[in-house]
C-alpha cells in the first residue's frame, strides 16, 4: 500500500500538473467542439461560391509547337481567364491558347473576371489589390504569390484570391475560417505556422497530459475506501 508521503507528492503532483495543462485541456476541448459542430464546407466558404463555374468552349486552338516556348513541356494545363483559353505550361508560363504569345502576368480586370466566374453574382467587390508576400499567419499562406485579394462588401469580411502568374482562383476566406484557424493554432500548438501537427509543445503537453491522467487513476487508487478496505482484507 502506498504511504501517506508517497500519496501526497502524487496529489501534488497531479494538482500541478492539471493546473499547468488546465488552459491547454480547455483550449483542446473548445477547438474540438467547434471543429464538430462546424460545417466544413461553409469554413471553405462552399456557400459563397456557385456550384458549378461556367466552362467556355474553345475552339481552334493552337498546338504546343506553335507556342513561343523554347522549353520542353512537361506539364500543360488549360485554363480560361476572361474569356480566352491560356494554356498553363511547366507550372510556370502562360501562353495565350489561339494566338501562342507569352503572358507575364494578369491584370486587375482579368482577376475580377476569374473571381466573377466563381463567386455569387449577387456579392459587390470592395476593392482588389496585389500582394507580393505574406506571413507564416496569413490566411493565404502557402498559395502562389503573387496575387490579387477580392475584397467583399460583407459582415464577414469575405475576401477571395487569385494568382496572378497564371489567373487560377486559389482560395476564399471569411470570418468563420479565421476562428477557425485561430482554434486550430491552439489545437496543433504550433504558434510558428499554425499547420504542422508534430510540434515539440503539442508532443510535451500530450505526454503530461498522459501523465496528469495516470497521476489521477493512480490517486484514486491509494485514496479509495474501498481499495484500502480491499487491501486490509488481503492482509488478513
Amino acid at each position: 500500500m502506498v504511504n501517506r508521503s508517497t500519496a501526497s507528492k502524487i496529489r501534488k503532483t497531479h494538482r500541478y500538473l492539471g493546473l499547468f495543462l488546465g488552459i491547454q485541456f480547455l483550449m483542446w476541448t473548445i477547438s474540438g467542439l467547434y471543429f464538430s459542430w462546424t460545417d466544413i464546407d461553409e469554413i471553405h466558404g462552399d456557400h459563397f461560391k456557385k456550384e458549378a463555374p461556367h466552362q467556355t468552349i474553345f475552339k481552334n486552338l493552337i498546338g504546343s509547337s506553335q507556342l513561343e516556348n523554347e522549353q520542353s513541356i512537361k506539364s500543360l494545363e488549360l485554363l480560361e481567364i476572361d474569356n480566352q483559353p491560356y494554356f498553363w505550361i511547366n507550372e510556370n508560363q502562360l501562353y495565350n491558347a489561339i494566338s501562342g504569345s507569352k503572358k507575364e502576368e494578369i491584370t486587375e480586370q482579368e482577376a475580377l473576371k476569374v473571381a466573377e466566374r466563381y463567386m455569387l453574382p449577387d456579392l459587390k467587390v470592395e476593392s482588389i489589390h496585389r500582394i507580393e508576400t505574406v506571413g507564416k499567419h496569413h490566411e493565404y499562406r502557402g498559395r502562389p504569390l503573387p496575387a490579387y485579394e477580392i475584397s467583399y462588401k460583407t459582415d464577414e469580411n469575405l475576401k477571395a484570391y487569385v494568382a496572378i502568374n497564371n489567373g487560377a482562383f486559389q482560395t476564399i476566406r471569411h470570418r468563420d475560417w479565421r476562428w477557425f484557424d485561430f482554434l486550430w493554432m491552439t489545437h496543433t500548438m504550433d504558434y510558428q505556422g499554425r499547420d504542422n501537427f508534430n510540434t515539440i509543445v503539442l508532443r510535451a503537453f500530450s505526454l503530461l497530459g498522459l501523465i496528469t491522467v495516470l497521476s489521477g487513476f493512480l490517486l484514486w487508487y491509494t485514496s479509495s475506501p474501498t481499495v484500502r478496505k480491499m487491501n486490509k482484507n488481503k492482509r488478513k
